[in-house]
This record gives structure tokens, sequence and C-alpha cells, in this order.
């Protein structure tokens, strides 16, 4: 059978070799502690299973959930953004939901990119940014990130050849796997430099509440853009709320891309159930108390991990956002990240993400989940270091 040749970038990857490894290790007995997956461990909030439950004994929920449908969804998130960041939103025409943000980053590129244009991603950065960008028949240029520049791309360093060729920038802060945080200032920078050069500026944001306690709250892209020029942002429930299986996301920004994503969804999908939005609606409107608790559990989870790897010797720095840690490897490993984490699950059973999986940048480090209670974490920097001493 012969395939289209858009698909041929999509290949396997090496998080489909940590999941082969990890099977393998399995059924070889191991007992396995995976820090791969930024999978969130905690349960979902009360106040929003209640409300996603009420709505199955509703029967005008069952049906398809077409545009129309999504107002009451669209309004509460216009009013949240509107509370949180002080920016007005219009329901209508600046918000759309979505099935999880991978559904908008996705899509994105097939509204903004012709074949050959390029797309600018931060490199490391989240692999599925990539993919929409192959979809789309666009090419990528990747900025590197890199730990003296506080992981923040230098957009000075990009050719003016490369810049006069580029209708897409894709920024994610706090960062995915870095774990950096961006000022208002960089964000200020980003807009000009692509309002100078007529490129569209995208923000994923899933770590939007994820930041601790002697962290400043993260910006909003649109507090950058508050006309919302070429900007759009992704926020996802995934996250804040615990409710990555439940796939409600939504993308909020220039009416224009709201408009032209709106388009490519309604060729492709219908919405998310709605039961599932009400519940999304209960997160927005409940006590912050939900979020602040889902985080101080992540921070204290950082801080014994953090203390528990110093303990053996392995210096990493403490996050400032997000559920991951991100560690140089040992000076043996800091060019074979992929194998240092094939052999890791095979002896020990601990399974990490190899830096290398987000790319060229990434080489020399790994991300830590940090989705596990205290004693399981700790029972796994044990094993890792026994796995060091043994290498």
């Amino acid at each position: 059978m012969q395939l289209a040749r858009r698909i041929s970038s999509l290949q396997t990857n090496v998080f489909a070799d940590m999941d082969k490894a990890k099977a393998k290790a399995i059924a070889a007995g191991r007992d396995i502690i995976d820090l791969s997956l930024g999978s969130s461990d905690l349960p979902v909030a009360k106040p929003i299973l209640d409300a996603i439950a009420d709505a199955l004994q509703d029967p005008s929920t069952h049906g398809y959930t077409l545009f129309h449908s999504t107002q009451p969804f669209r309004e509460t998130v216009a009013q949240w953004y509107c509370n949180k960041y002080g920016i007005a939103i219009d329901p209508e025409t600046e918000v759309l939901p979505l099935i999880g943000c991978q559904e908008g980053t996705a899509h994105l590129p097939l509204v903004v990119l012709n074949p050959g244009d390029i797309a600018l991603l931060c490199d490391p950065g989240y692999p599925s940014h990539k993919g929409g960008v192959h979809l789309a028949g666009g090419k990528i240029h990747l900025m590197p990130l890199r730990e003296e520049k506080q992981f923040l791309p230098v957009f000075a360093d990009i050719p003016r050849e490369i810049v006069a060729r580029s209708r897409l920038m894709v920024l994610s802060y706090p960062h995915n796997p870095t774990t950096a945080i961006a000022p208002l200032s960089f964000f200020q920078a980003a807009v000009r430099f692509c309002q100078e050069n007529k490129i569209i500026l995208a923000h994923d944001f899933p770590y939007s509440d994820f930041v601790f306690a002697e962290t400043p709250t993260p910006p909003s892209i649109l507090q950058a853009d508050r006309e919302k020029n070429n900007t759009i942002e992704f926020f996802t429930f995934s996250k804040s709320y615990n409710m990555g299986g439940f796939r409600i996301a939504y993308a909020i920004g220039n009416r224009e891309l709201i408009g032209a994503l709106r388009r490519v969804k309604a060729i492709i999908d219908f919405n998310q159930y709605r039961g599932i939005m009400r519940g999304a609606i209960a997160a927005l409107k409940a006590e912050e108390a939900i979020v602040t608790e889902t985080v101080s559990t992540f921070q204290n989870r950082r801080d014994i991990f953090i203390k528990a790897l110093n303990a053996i010797g392995w210096k990493v720095p403490t996050p400032p956002a997000t559920l991951y840690v991100w560690g140089k490897l040992p000076p043996t490993w800091e060019k074979n990240s992929l194998q240092f984490c094939l052999q890791l699950v095979e002896k020990t059973g601990v399974a990490l993400s190899p830096g290398s999986g987000f790319g060229l940048e990434g080489e020399g480090y790994v991300r830590f989940a940090l989705v596990h209670p205290p004693h399981i974490l700790q029972a796994a920097v044990t094993r890792i270091a026994a796995f060091l001493e043994e290498v």
C-alpha cells in the first residue's frame, strides 16, 4: 500500500523506544516506577466530578455538541481570563473549545502555513509541536534553548533569510521540559519581533498555574499583545485540574486565528461532550484551593526529590515551575540520554524521558516527572543510585 508522503516525517521516536523498553522490563518481571510521562496521578476534585456526573443524567447533553452549545463554556473562559489577567475577551469570536491542547497546536499550522513556509520552534521543546508543521507541509527552524540564556530563545540569532520565510513562532512557558519561566518583558520582545516580521505568535500555556511558592505568576502572552493583533494561546485543564484523560482545553486570542481554527475543527470533529464542559466550567468557578493544593503537593514532591538526588551526588537545579525536574546527566552519559534511559529501565524499572526526545539541545539531560508520592520518588532515587554505582 502506498501512503501519503506527508506522514513520512511522523515516524517512531525515542518515546516509542522507551515504551517498548518499559514493556520489555515489565515482561521480565520488573516493578516499574514510571517517571517518564507528565500525567498527574492526583484525583479530579469532587465539584468537577459532581458537575460531570449530574450531566450524565441530563439527556440534553447526550447529542452532538455544536459551537452554539459551547456558549456557557466560552463565556466562563472569557470571564475567568478577564479576572485573572485583566484582559477583555469576546467569548463569541476569541475563544474556541478544544479536545486537548494538542488539537489546537496541531491544527494551527494548517491555517497559517503554506507549503515551504517556516515555523520557529523551541529546541528542546514539546515534540507534538513539530507534527502539525509537517502535516501542513511547512519547514521547521529550531531556536536553541540553553542554560546560559535561561532557556529562552535569542531572536537576534535567527538568520534574516529564515525570518523572511517564517510565518509562525511557537513558545511555551513555563517550559516543558526545561521548567524555565519567562518574564513579561520576554513576551513583549517576542510580540514586537513577530509583529515587525509578520509572524503569528502561538503560546502553549498548559502550566499557567503550575508555579511554586517562590515563583511569580507567569504572564499570558495576551498581556504582551492586549489588542490580540497576532497572538493565540492554548490552555488545558490537564495540569491545573488533573483532567488529562478528559481532553478538555481551549484556544484564546486573535479572532481571525480563532475563526480559522474553528473552520478546520468543523470538518474534523464536533466538540467535547457537554458534561465534560460543565465539569470544566465548575473547575474555573471553583475555589482557588483546588489548584493551590495540587501545586503544593507537587512542590513538596519536588523538594523531597531534589534533596534525594543531591544526597546521591546528582546535583540538579530546583525547578521553579511545572511537574518536572530537568537534570544534566553524569559525564559518562552526557552524549547518550536514550541509552541511559533504556539501560536504567531495563536494570532497575525506573523509567525517565531522555532529553534527546525533546530535540538536539536536550541531549545530555533527562526529564523526571514527579507523578508519584514521595516514598515512591525516594525509592526511584535509591534504584538510580544503585545503577550509577554499577556503571
